[in-house]
């Protein structure tokens, strides 16, 4: 479901046996489609999609259908105007695609949201908020906290001035983006890190610190109980 080690690329195989990611446009563009038809209740028209994405040329745009087609997520009716349906993907309407990377992305300063390749569906609810994405835990991201590698950490974005003390922030200061956990003092924002073996703690201005986001969730696969930790903590 996620890029991992232990967890390989969600593809879609096409009827010959052939495995074909989506590259960047054929993910944009199928996004776009999904949440047009959750909004509309009917597909964006060809017109539509160029419109939305720079595309002046309507050959290009069914081009890029027909692609999405043969590589099994959309069916495609030539004989209607809107003649396209979406294959494989649950459009309940309480339901967000999200994007999910493998490891906290670094260095922040590169970091893009559209670069993800892979996208989980979550309840709006739980991870709606523009912006969002998903982090799959490593071994010691968030080990203080019970997180487990595996874990699927949901980060939202937030501006450090409307946090609350103990709020989870991902934050790089030269040595690599990793998790630590906010509270404020007379001097400033203190920052403890959140690494195992690392107990540094920084009392920093809040216009200093670089940050990708907030910890704002946590999903865990249940079928593996080994991995389950009760201990409290």
């Amino acid at each position: 479901m996620a890029l991992s080690e232990t967890t390989p690329q969600p593809q879609v195989t096409t009827p010959e046996g052939r495995v074909e990611p989506l590259t960047g446009i054929e993910r944009e563009i199928l996004d776009f489609m999904v949440q047009y038809l959750r909004s509309n209740t009917y597909q964006p028209s060809i017109r539509e999609i160029g419109r939305r994405f720079g595309i002046k040329s309507t050959k290009t745009v069914s081009e890029h259908l027909q692609v999405l087609a043969e590589k099994g997520f959309l069916e495609r009716d030539s004989s209607r105007s809107r003649g396209v349906k979406i294959l494989g993907i649950d459009l309940n309407t309480q339901a967000v695609s999200v994007p999910c990377f493998n490891r906290v992305p670094d260095p922040i300063s590169e970091f893009r949201i559209e670069d993800a390749e892979v996208h989980l569906s979550v309840d709006r609810r739980m991870g709606g908020e523009e912006g969002s994405f998903i982090v799959v835990a490593g071994v010691n991201d968030l080990a203080l906290l019970g997180v487990v590698e595996g874990d699927y950490i949901l980060i939202s974005p937030t501006s450090i001035e409307n946090l609350e003390d103990g709020a989870i922030i991902v934050a790089d200061f030269g040595e690599g983006a990793s998790y630590h956990r906010l509270t404020r003092n007379e001097t400033g924002v203190k920052l403890e890190s959140l690494r195992p073996g690392n107990e540094e703690t920084r009392v920093v201005e809040p216009a200093t610190i670089e940050s990708l986001g907030r910890v704002s969730g946590l999903y865990r696969r249940m079928d593996d109980g080994a991995k389950v930790n009760l201990t409290q903590h």
